[in-house]
Order: C-alpha cells, then sequence, then structure tokens
C-alpha cells in the first residue's frame, strides 16, 4: 500500500524534531558543569547534616590534639 509523499514528509518532521528535541535534552543531562554542580551540592547537603558536621568536627579534633601531643613530646 503506497502512502502518500507529503504524509510521509510529515512524519519524517516530525521525528527530526523529536530526535532534536531528545539531543538537546541528552546534552543539557549530560553538561559537565551541571553535573559538577549537582555533586557539589549533594556533598554540602550531607556535610550540613548536623549528625555529619559534629562528628567530623571531633575527628578533626581528635586529630589535632594528636599531633599537638606528638609535636610536643
Amino acid at each position: 500500500m503506497a502512502r502518500d509523499p507529503d504524509t510521509i514528509q510529515r512524519e519524517i518532521e516530525q521525528a527530526r524534531t523529536a530526535l532534536a528535541a531528545t539531543l538537546d535534552e541528552l546534552g543539557e543531562r549530560a553538561n559537565p558543569q551541571k553535573l559538577v554542580e549537582q555533586g557539589k551540592s549533594s556533598v554540602l547537603d550531607v556535610l550540613s547534616q548536623p549528625k555529619v558536621k559534629y562528628t567530623l568536627i571531633a575527628v578533626g579534633a581528635v586529630v589535632g590534639f594528636a599531633l599537638v601531643r606528638k609535636l610536643f613530646r
């Protein structure tokens, strides 16, 4: 069954438009700068939690105390 050439042309244009939109979206998602910003944001979110923040402060204090003690021995 033969199809109308105008219909085929419209389908091709629709497919091109859809493909262009998909490629634009993939390009936006895979943007390295955006990925870095998302990574930094998620790390800062985790570090801002009181449980994590105070644990890191305590570990830093213990390490600092150990270094000072070792220097003055």
